[in-house]
Parts: C-alpha cells; sequence; structure tokens
C-alpha cells in the first residue's frame, strides 16, 4: 500500500464558466463526492477550461504529466452539440479507452432521464492516470460517480498508482481476492 498523498484532477469543461459568466457547479460537485467517497489522503488539482479540444488536451496531459494526478474527473462537453469535444480530447490523448465506464454511466442515467442516450461519457487510461468523463450537471455527476466509483480504486491499482481507499457506508470499492 502507498500512504503518500493521491493527486485528483477536477477538470470542468464550459466556456460560460471559463469567462466567469456561469457559476462552475460540477467541478465543486465533483469535489463533494470525492471528499465523501474516499477516507485515504488526496488533494484536488482543480482547473475550468472552455470548450476548446487542444486546450482540453494539454489541460488533461498537464494534469496527468506534470501534476501527477492517479484520477482525472471531467464534467461537461459530453454532449452531442457542436463545442461538446471532451470525449474527443480523452480519447486523444489516451492510450487505452475505457469503454465500460460510459456504458454503466449511461445506463445509470437512463433511470432518470431518456435523453441519457445523447451523452458521450467515456474514460481512458493515460500512463498511470485515469481519466472519466462526467456530465455536467451536479445530480447527475452524483449517480454517475456513484455507479462507476466501485471499480476505480482497483483501476488505479492496476495502472500502478496510488493507493485509494474509500469509506465503506457511502462506497464500497471492489478489488479481488488476492490468491
Amino acid at each position: 500500500m502507498n500512504s503518500t498523498t493521491a493527486r485528483i484532477g477536477i477538470l470542468t469543461i464550459s466556456d460560460r464558466a471559463s469567462r466567469g459568466e456561469y457559476k462552475d457547479l460540477g467541478g465543486p460537485a465533483i469535489h463533494q463526492e470525492l471528499s465523501r467517497m474516499l477516507i485515504s489522503s488526496w488533494e484536488a488539482v482543480e482547473r475550468v477550461v472552455s470548450d476548446d479540444q487542444p486546450l482540453i488536451e494539454q489541460t488533461l496531459k498537464e494534469l496527468a504529466d506534470k501534476e501527477g494526478c492517479c484520477l482525472i474527473v471531467t464534467t461537461g462537453g459530453t454532449g452531442p452539440a457542436k463545442r461538446d469535444v471532451t470525449p474527443e480530447a480523452t480519447e486523444a490523448v489516451s492510450e487505452k479507452l475505457m469503454p465500460g465506464f460510459g456504458e454503466l454511466m449511461r445506463q445509470v442515467s437512463l433511470k432518470f432521464v431518456p435523453t441519457a442516450i445523447l451523452s458521450r461519457q467515456t474514460a481512458g487510461i493515460r500512463g498511470k492516470c485515469l481519466i472519466i468523463n462526467l456530465p455536467g450537471k451536479p445530480s447527475a455527476i452524483k449517480d454517475c460517480l456513484e455507479a462507476v466509483f466501485p471499480a476505480v480504486p482497483y483501476c488505479i491499482d492496476l495502472v500502478e498508482g496510488p493507493y485509494l481507499e474509500t469509506d465503506e457506508t457511502v462506497c464500497k470499492a471492489f478489488r479481488p481476492k488476492q490468491a
């Protein structure tokens, strides 16, 4: 087990929030959920950028490669609109795609809204970092993060990141029994 403080990127992708025209609700919602779920030591590395694919890619690379984040959770830019390019940016910087994350998030979201099929959330691995794209609405962030997070600590173990522990009363992380 690794007792160092894990660094987790929280990236809000929004033209309006990046210009200060709109209060970022997604980033704080992610921070709140991670604070609820994790009991191991972690620190947030937060960014807000516009819906610009090269800028999103650059920021993801910076968070993973320079800031040493083991996990980056994004919010925004996952819909079908022309400026929604978060999944494309994530795919461009990832060495491996993790489509099961998006599949599960859409499945969970469909219980609440029929438009969940329009969402293009995805996930990928860059080096020792897992990148997960969440929707922008705080309630959807909570629902989606709760659905996928049981698999996150073990995924980070597999890419040789830090050991993340969850509060089992909130989110029970799944790790296979060692042989």
